[in-house]
This record gives C-alpha cells, structure tokens and sequence, in this order.
C-alpha cells in the first residue's frame, strides 16, 4: 500500500470512531444547589441520558475541599457502597436512582459534590452541585457597659453597648438601631459613630457574631433608644431578622433652664401638706436653694414640703440651681402659695336653748375665710337657713335637737368649719294619734304602743295595765305595755295617759279582731240569710202550685173582661187581684162570700 492510499484509509478511520463516539454522547444533570436545615437529611438528585443504553453504567459521587477530590459513594450493577474515613463516613448513601443521601447534615457538609458518570463506550461525564446547610441564630443579646454615664462634649466614642448573637449558618450579620432607625455600618474608627465587628467560628461549624457600637452622643441622645437586630438566610433566598431587647444611654449633660412646680392639684388650705418641686433639663440634677420670701429655708433634692400649712405659709418661694458645667445659665424659678382658710364660726348664743311650747328661739352665725365662703344652718341633712340666721316661731315638740351651723369656701373643697348649738322644747305631754290595733280572738296577748312628747319627760299610766317598758326614739318617749285583750278591752279599748309638771294628756287605743275574723264572720250572716231567702221561696213556689190545684185562685172582673175581649196590646199583661176575704177564703178552704 503506498503512502497516499495509507494516508486515506487512515483519515476514514478516524472519521468513523469520532462519528461512533458523537452517537455515543453523555448528558449528566444535578440541582445546582441543594438546602437543608442542619440536622436535616440532604439528598443530591443525579441523572445521566446516553444516545444508546449503556451496558454497565459506574455512578461515583465526590466531594472537594481545598482543591481536593474524594470519594463518598458509588453505584453499578455490581453492588453499591460508601467509602471509608471520610466526613461523611457513616451518614453517605447512594440510591438506586443515584441520589445521594446525606442524614444528620453539619455545617461543614457545605461542600461542592460532584456526580461523576462512566458508561465506558460513551465515555466519562460530570455535574457539580452546592450543598447549602442552614441554622437560625439566637436572639442577639444586648448590654450596656459597666462604666459611668457617657458626658456629652467628650473628644473620643464612648461605647453604647455590645450586641452578641450566637449559633447561626450562614454567618450572619449584626445592623445597629437608633430610635428604630438603622445605623449605616461604618468600621472606621476616627468617625465619631462606628462599630468593632467580631467573628468566631465554633467547634459545631456555627458563627458567632459580636458587634460594639462607639458614639459622641448629643443631648438629642437623652432619651434616645438603641437596638440590635441579626439579619441571616434561610432555605429559599428567605432574609430573616431577630431583634435584640431594647436600652438607653446614662448621659450626662449641662443644665439650661430649671422649672419650679406646684405638685398639689388642688387648691391648697389650711391642714394641708404642700409638696413643690425644683428640677432643671440636665442630667444629673445639680444642687437646690430654697428661700420663702427671701428668707433661706430647707428641702431636700429637689423636693420642698410643707407639713400641715397654716394661713402664714402664705408667701412667694424660689428654688435656685447652680450647675458648675454651665454657670451663665439661669437656673431659677419662683411660686406664689396662698394658703386658704376659714375661721372657727361664731355662734350667738353659744349655750344650749331651752324654750316652752310655742315660744320663739334665734341664733347667729358668723365666720371668716380667705375668699367668698357660704354660711348655712342645718337640722340633719335639711338645709334650714343660709343668710347666717335661724330663727324658729311658735317652737313645736319636733322641732328639739341639735342644730349645726356650717361655714364653707365652695371654691376650695373640704375647706369648712362647724358649729353645734342644741334645742330643749318643754311644756305640757302630747301623745301622738294611736294606730288601732288588732288581735286573732279576743283574750290573745296584745302590744300596744303610746308614743309621746313632752319635757320634762313625762310619766305614763295604762288603764287596765300591763307589762310595760319605755324607750327614746327621736324627741319622743315611747311607752309599749303587753296585756290580755279580754272582751272589757275589745269593748271599751285601753287608755293611755302621760304627765309632767306641765300638764297631762291621754288618748285611747281601740283593739278589735282582724279583718280576715270580721269577713269570716259577715260571710257566714250572708250564708244564713241566703238559705232562709231560699226556703221562703221554695214554700212561696209549693203554696201557688197547691192554690192552683184547687183552682182557688180567682181573677178580677177587670181581668176577665180584658182576656174576654181580645183587645191587647204588643205588650202582653196579666194582672190578677184577690180581696183579703177570698184569699183567707182560699187558704181556710171556705167559700168566698157574695159581693156587695
């Protein structure tokens, strides 16, 4: 074979083993990426397409870490199996599709894993996947340093506070909150607010994130409110956050102003205890001056307090602030305290009144106060007077008792004053109008009651008697006797009398049965009465049907020429008549005698 023959039988060979490898083409195909939860078991899907079946496909399953491949797992149709002393050891299998199983997912299984597939004829071919693990932090934990206040106008940061958040994968990271207000992550040190970020990674594969943040605060910064918040991923390109509890700054800052303030919220009077406090807007609070009408005085703080005040604590006060940071400023406040009252009242006369029935009583009442009062008279709850004067005509029994005469400054509640005069009425006993009283039968046990008025007091008398007892009710005495209601008391009642040196009065107390005894009894009259009624009628009805029998019941000449006649009205009478001789004819069964 010459040269030019070898060199074109050699070219149509290597024409015909490249057309029969294209025919023989491999396709391999896994997720790009595959995520789980730490813990969780991982599985790596793994499928390959040839032109034409392979006869004894080897699927190989590899990991790499620092460059380097090896192998977890294999499968062909001679068996499958995992290989030995590596991470995976023991948690790696490979199934019957060619997935790969991971159970019991860690961090560091976060590795590239390649399908590696050798069909032999159609050659060799692989796929790379990302195995993605996740793991939520914990709750970030945030403190404030243990050092004193931050002062403003210092020349260097002062930390605010370290936020800490463990246990989480992917790393995640810290953002700062000011007044809910993310701060921007600044790690340079010469700005005035930055923060010192710090990463650890544990034992487990999982990060632990520390973030302090630096700042010069302002006195804007007073009340402010700081927060931390871990942003971290999860499976399906989910962004989560947790938040930290809140804190805020001890800052320290000069005063500008001071406020003087009245704590009582009432309108204050005489008694009263009296709290007024002195404060400035600087922190801390500097030390408190006190002075009452330019005179020092002493409180404590910023508290002034007055026990018990009288009309002379009445008085202009000031409070004065010295604060060293910021001399210039004025730091002062003043109130005017009026201090209300209202004097003891005055009643005329003062002792108590004794007066005879029907005569007249007056007093008067007089006080003074800080400002507009009221003066009213009152006998219980009933207002009797408001002009100061009370005066009583034609005194009455009831009208004996206590009387107050109350002073009052309506503008300030509470603030009143009183006084108690008394009144004796005396003269002669009058007994009030008795109720009757009534019993079940005659001879059962009855109380009676005799209320009476009098003064002195008087003494009473029952006729009859009985056991008898004496009470005070009011202005009144009452006298209760118990005794036999016999038939002399239903009859004639029971009499009660009372006597002073005045005079005398009685009344007398009737007792009678109760209704219900009294309608028994009229029920019963009415009974009797309609069974008489009855009988009369039955032997009226027997003595007209015995009469008729016998036909001795004669008619009237009149009636029989009316009957006669026919002529009779629409309204139809029967009139029948009878002489006393033919009715006692009738009855004795005697002929009637003849008519004159």
């Amino acid at each position: 074979m010459d040269g030019i023959t070898f060199g074109r039988t050699s070219l149509l060979c290597t024409l015909l083993w490249a057309l029969i490898v294209c025919s023989e083409a491999l396709n391999v195909k896994v997720a790009p990426k595959v995520e789980v939860l730490k813990g969780e078991t991982a599985k790596l899907p793994c499928t390959f397409t040839v032109s034409s079946s392979a006869s004894n496909p080897i699927v190989e399953w590899y990991f790499e870490e620092q460059g380097t491949r090896r192998r977890v797992a294999f499968r062909s149709q001679g068996g499958d199996g995992s290989d030995e002393n590596t991470p995976l050891t023991g948690r790696v299998a490979i199934e019957e599709d060619y997935t790969l199983t991971i159970s019991s997912t860690q961090p560091s299984d976060e590795l590239t894993f390649y399908c590696q597939v050798n069909t032999g004829l159609a050659g060799v071919a692989e796929a790379a996947t990302m195995l993605k693990v996740f793991f939520a932090p914990e709750k970030p934990e945030l403190t404030r340093p243990s050092s004193q206040a931050i002062s403003v106008g210092e020349t260097t940061s002062s930390e605010i506070g370290t936020c800490v958040t463990m246990n989480g994968h992917p790393q995640p990271r810290i953002i700062w909150f000011k007044d809910e207000q993310p701060l921007p992550e600044v790690k340079d040190r010469k700005e005035q607010t930055y923060m010192i970020p710090s990463v650890v990674k544990e034992a487990s594969g999982l990060y632990t994130i520390t973030s302090t943040l630096y700042m010069q605060p302002t006195k804007a910064d007073k009340d402010s409110v700081f927060q931390c918040t871990v942003e971290y991923s999860m499976p399906g390109d989910q962004i989560k956050q947790k938040k930290s509890d809140t804190i805020t700054i001890n800052l320290n800052y000069p005063s500008e102003e001071a406020t003087f303030s009245l704590l009582n919220t009432d309108q204050v009077k005489e008694g009263d205890t009296v709290t007024m406090k002195c404060e400035t807007d600087g922190n801390p609070q500097p030390e408190f001056d006190f002075t009452k009408d330019g005179k020092m005085i002493s409180g404590q703080g910023g508290l002034l307090t007055l026990k018990s005040v009288k009309r002379t604590d009445t008085g202009v006060y000031k409070c004065t602030a010295t604060d060293f940071d910021n001399l210039d400023a004025d730091l002062s406040g003043t109130i005017n305290l009026n201090v209300h009252y209202i004097d003891p009242v005055n009643v005329i006369p003062a002792e108590p009144q004794v007066v005879m029935l029907g005569d007249k009583v007056e007093w008067q009442c007089k006080t003074k106060a800080s400002t507009q009062h009221t003066v009213q008279w009152k006998k219980g709850s009933e207002v009797l007077s408001q002009d100061g004067t009370l005066s009583i005509q034609d005194v009455s029994y009831d009208k004996a008792g206590e009387y107050m005469c109350i002073g009052a400054v309506p503008s300030v509640p509470g603030l009143t004053a009183e006084a108690t005069v008394s009144l004796t009425v005396k003269g002669k006993p009058m007994i009030e109008t008795p109720v009757p009283t009534e019993v079940g039968k005659e001879d059962d046990m009855v109380t009676l009651k005799c209320s009476a008025y009098g003064s002195p007091a008087p003494q009473f008398t029952w006729n009859p008697a009985g056991k008898e007892s004496v009470s005070v009710e009011g202005n009144k005495l009452v006298s209760t006797v118990t005794l036999k209601a016999t038939a002399e008391v239903m009859k004639n009642g029971v009499t009660c009398e009372v006597t002073n040196e005045f005079g005398t009065d009685s009344k007398k107390l009737p007792v009678s049965l109760t209704r219900a005894d009294k309608q028994q009894g009229g029920s019963s009259g009415v009974v009797i009465a309609v069974v008489v009624c009855v009988l009369l009628l039955l032997l009226l009805v027997a003595l007209i049907y015995f009469l008729n029998k016998k036909s001795k019941l004669p008619c009237s000449k009149k009636g029989k020429k009316e009957v006669a006649s026919g002529e009779v009205n629409n309204d139809i009478v029967v009139e029948m008549k009878t002489d006393k001789a033919n009715e006692e004819a009738g009855l004795l069964n005697k002929r009637p005698s003849t008519e004159q």
